[in-house]
């Protein structure tokens, strides 16, 4: 198995006690590749020169907001992320699962519950899906490579996310029947899924906006009302 440990990882936070505890924290539990940004400038320029490959991000950021980081990561990265949000502000959280973040932590937390959650993201993007052949397939309008995780159709070419990548090959290893929704939230969230039930619908949501010909009106990713998903596919 690959060593996770030895990832490089992004946080953002303008708090100095918050980037100091995080930094401590990890370098506990082994991580020592860890660049350290106070607001966007310095996080972009990050990203580009050492090419982290998770990022931490603070919502709150003195030179804009986590999600607009966000996006200007998205512009050349799909590397996961995780979002620090503000105790009670449940709108954030919406946003950054709406933007495809891979997860959230809510301010103030335990230092514990963020290293889990980390490790979790890490061994789901960089232990499990890279180790196998990863299939090419055909839906209703588009072809879906998971090998490079990305949707080919009209429209061109789109990214997929990490959470996105996993609920395809979760849905795509059972292509035809009905997957609980119980079973796609473990697969990409793991053992500890419990609560996850909107984020899925989320990441639904966005799935079918880069796939269907019309989201409104799904073909290719069906909902089973009261059960979960099944996912039709053409070709292979």
């Amino acid at each position: 198995m690959e060593n996770i440990k030895n990832k490089k990882i992004l946080v953002v936070d303008d708090e100095p006690e918050i980037r100091k505890m995080i930094e401590i924290f990890l370098r506990k539990e082994g991580f020592f590749r860890i660049y350290i940004a106070t607001n966007c400038e310095e996080a972009l320029e990050i990203c580009r020169l050492n090419k982290p490959q998770i990022a931490i991000l603070d919502v709150m950021l003195p030179d804009g907001d986590g999600f607009e980081l966000f996006s200007s990561i998205r512009q050349f990265s799909q590397m996961p992320i995780l979002f620090l949000t503000a105790k009670g502000e449940d709108q954030d959280r919406l946003v950054g699962l709406g933007l495809g973040a891979d997860d959230y932590i809510v301010k103030p937390f335990l230092p514990r519950e963020l290293i889990l959650r980390l490790t979790a993201i890490l061994k789901r993007v960089y232990t499990s899906t890279m180790k196998q052949y990863l299939p090419i397939f055909v839906l209703e309008g588009c072809t879906i490579d998971l090998e490079s995780a990305t949707v080919r159709s009209d429209r061109g070419e789109q990214p997929l996310t990490a959470k996105e990548h996993g609920l395809l090959l979760k849905l795509y290893e059972n292509r035809g029947r009905i997957v609980t929704s119980d079973a796609l939230c473990e697969a990409v969230w793991g053992d500890d899924y419990y609560g996850y039930e909107n984020s899925l619908m989320v990441h639904i949501r966005r799935i079918r906006e880069k796939i269907e010909i019309n989201p409104s009106k799904p073909k290719s990713l069906l909902t089973v009302r009261g059960l979960g998903y099944k996912l039709i596919v053409k070709e292979e």
